[in-house]
C-alpha cells in the first residue's frame, strides 16, 4: 500500500521519501515565475519575493502529474490524504486524476477538511497504521476519527492576501479595511471557505479565544496542537508559550507554513490548530 499527500502537509517530497510516502508539490507563482514549492523555493525565498512587493498566486498539481504518481503503482492499493476540498483545488485534481487511470478501483482518496499541522497529523498517522498493518478501509476509518474532531484558526496579517485568494465568505472579505483589530479566521463548516470567528484588540487576547474554543472542543493529552506562521518565528513561539498554561499535557509543534500558505495567508500570518490523535 502507498501513502500519498500533497505539500499542504508541510512535508516536502525529500522528507516524504525518507519516511515512506510521496508528496505531490504545489505551485506557486510570483514576479512571474512559477515554482514548486519545497523543490524550487523554500518557504524564506519566497517570503523575500514577496516582501519585495510581487503579488503571489498558487495552483494545485497538474493532474498529469498525479496521473503519473498513481501510474507508478499499477498493482497497489494507494492511500492520497489531500488538503481541504475548496480552499485548494487538489482534492478535485485528485479525484479527475483518479478517474483517468486503469487501477482506479484501487485509489482511495480522502479530503482532510484540514491543512498544514493536522493534514500533517493524519500522514503521519496513516503511516503509522500502515506499519502496524492495518489495512486501507480500517484506516480510513481511524482517518476520519480525527478529522470529525479538529479546529483551525488563522490570524492574519493583512487581509490584502485573503480577500485576493478568494478563500473568505463575503461577509468576511468586508473586514480588510478595519483597522487596529487583531481578525481571527476560522474555516466553515464544509471547509470550503474562512470566515470570521472573532475580532480582538490584541494577539495575546485572540489566543485567548482560541484557548476557549478548543476547552470547548475538549482538548487534552489526547490531542495535537499546531501552530504554523509566516516567518514571525518569536511571535509564533509566544503563542506556544501561552498556549502551554492552559494545556500543559498536550504536545504543541511550531512549523513554518509553506510558500503556498504565505501566499493565501500573507507573511506574517498565525495558524492555531487542533486535532484529535
Amino acid at each position: 500500500m502507498r501513502i500519498i499527500t500533497d505539500t499542504g502537509a508541510l512535508y516536502s517530497p525529500e522528507e516524504g521519501k525518507k519516511l515512506g510516502f510521496d508528496v505531490l508539490p504545489l505551485n506557486v507563482i510570483a514576479d512571474k515565475k512559477s515554482y514548486k514549492e519545497y523543490v524550487d523555493i523554500s518557504s524564506q525565498e519566497f517570503l523575500e519575493i514577496v516582501k519585495e512587493g510581487h503579488i503571489p498566486s498558487s495552483s494545485q498539481p497538474s493532474i498529469g502529474e498525479t496521473m503519473e504518481m498513481f501510474e507508478k503503482y499499477p498493482d497497489e492499493d494507494i492511500l492520497v490524504i489531500n488538503m481541504a476540498d475548496g480552499l485548494s483545488g487538489t482534492y478535485q485534481s485528485t479525484v479527475s486524476a483518479k478517474e483517468s487511470v486503469d487501477h482506479s478501483e484501487n485509489i482511495h482518496v480522502i479530503n482532510s477538511m484540514t491543512l498544514c499541522g493536522p493534514q500533517r497529523y493524519l500522514v503521519e498517522k496513516a503511516v503509522t497504521l500502515k506499519e502496524k498493518g492495518m489495512d486501507i478501509h480500517h484506516m480510513m476509518k481511524e482517518l476520519h476519527k480525527s478529522i470529525a474532531c479538529e479546529k483551525s484558526f488563522l490570524i492574519p496579517q493583512d487581509f490584502g492576501f485573503l480577500k485576493r485568494g478568494g478563500r473568505l465568505t463575503p461577509l468576511a472579505a468586508t473586514l480588510g479595511g478595519m483597522l487596529k483589530i487583531t481578525p481571527i479566521m476560522t474555516t466553515t463548516k464544509d471547509a470550503k471557505r474562512l470566515e470570521k470567528y472573532a475580532m480582538k484588540k490584541t494577539l495575546k487576547s485572540a489566543i485567548k479565544e482560541i484557548i476557549k474554543a478548543f476547552q470547548e472542543l475538549g482538548v487534552n493529552e489526547d490531542f495535537k496542537i499546531y501552530v504554523t506562521h509566516a516567518g514571525v518565528l518569536q511571535q509564533a513561539q509566544d503563542v506556544v508559550k501561552q498556549l502551554q498554561k492552559t494545556f500543559e499535557n498536550t504536545v504543541i509543534e511550531i512549523y513554518e507554513l509553506s510558500p503556498v500558505f504565505i501566499a493565501q495567508g500573507g507573511p506574517g500570518c498565525i495558524a492555531i490548530q487542533t486535532i484529535r490523535k
